[in-house]
């Protein structure tokens, strides 16, 4: 692959061509068949790369935000689904490692064998409210790798609720892309110890480290759009020549070049403490990540509609992700939530 981002350290390297090696050693087309699904995702686990960004206190890999970063481009270039849920581990097992009440979900996030589907009560997919004790409600879709997802919503600035699989009711969803991420919708009947409210954790952050994570697969999707149709040029001839010989065609691939690189320059240096960066980040990275998937599916000419070319692919995955991720309606009803406050739909108990 070519890397068009800010130069990386060694560490950073190595990381690289690990994930390289281990994308070249599997199927890349990734479908929803839910036993290779947990099989890529516990060699993953094994690998350290699952939940590399956490706490190395609570288990985690405690690797620095611009490194998990790197985890989460390789995984997009590769398995953007594989990504995404990723990024939903790493907030998940962060936030919830400090209840001891969840300290064996952790434990089984770190190792891949439970899954926690991460929903913002702001986001558009989610429609929950209490009903006396009991919360009920529906989230429109959950895209995390896994059949039986526990539900972790996000519904204030220091309150969050954790709902058991048991009391949720999934139903499989069509979608564009995103092959592997066993797309669901949520019925939620919630009560007693089925809906655990955690309260005086940073969600703040934990919005910002999901929308980031989004940001980085998108990235990935990007990267691996653009490498496809650079590829592709260099070796299809057309009136003696290679397609790179044609000015438009090196002027497109040109620009899918310098969008790609603008996109990895903004997820590693992005912070997670600041809302507002954290926020138009991925809005930007997975606006262009459709724009470079879209490019370079016309640089294939035709055959870039043909499945047997990833180009359909790298497109499917990029409208996927921006749907799954809900950028588009996390632009926070209000400006006040640009700048920390909490989202309209407040999900707490002394709330209703």
């Amino acid at each position: 692959m070519s890397w068009r981002g800010p130069a990386l350290d060694s560490d950073q390297r190595d990381l690289m061509a690990m994930l390289d090696d281990f994308a070249a050693d599997h199927d890349i087309v990734l479908a929803d068949n839910p036993e290779a699904v947990a099989g890529l995702v516990a060699e993953l686990a094994e690998l350290g790369v699952w939940t590399l960004g956490t706490a190395e206190a609570h288990g985690g890999g405690g690797a620095d935000r611009a490194t998990t970063a790197v985890a989460l481009i390789q995984l997009g270039r590769s398995w953007p689904a594989l990504g995404w849920a990723a990024a939903q581990a790493h907030t998940a097992a962060d936030l919830l490692s400090g209840d001891d009440r969840c300290a064996d979900l952790v434990t089984c996030v770190h190792a891949g064998t439970a899954a926690v589907a991460v929903a913002d009560a702001g986001s558009a997919h989610v429609r929950l409210a209490w009903s006396g004790d009991t919360l009920h409600g529906s989230v429109d879709r959950v895209d995390v790798a896994a059949e039986a997802p526990y539900l972790l919503v996000l519904a204030g600035e220091d309150t969050a609720l954790l709902v058991e699989p048991s009391a949720l009711k999934p139903r499989p969803l069509r979608r564009t892309g995103l092959g592997g991420a066993l797309t669901r919708s949520l019925e939620v009947d919630a009560s007693g110890s089925a809906v655990l409210e955690l309260t005086g954790v940073d969600v703040p952050a934990a919005r910002a480290r999901l929308r980031l994570g989004a940001a980085a697969v998108a990235a990935g999707i990007a990267t691996a759009a653009a490498d496809a149709a650079a590829t592709y040029a260099a070796g299809r001839h057309q009136f003696g020549g290679a397609l790179t010989a044609i000015p438009t065609v090196r002027q497109s691939l040109l620009a899918q070049a310098s969008k790609v690189a603008v996109i990895l320059t903004a997820v590693l240096a992005a912070t997670e403490d600041d809302p507002v960066r954290s926020f138009a980040t991925a809005r930007e990275a997975c606006d262009s990540a459709i724009d470079v998937a879209a490019a370079a599916l016309q640089s294939h000419g035709g055959y870039g509609y043909l499945a047997e070319y990833p180009a359909e692919r790298h497109l499917r995955d990029a409208v996927s992700l921006r749907a799954a991720a809900d950028i588009q309606s996390a632009a926070v009803p209000t400006a006040r939530s640009l700048v920390g406050f909490a989202p309209a739909t407040v999900l707490r108990k002394d709330a209703r």
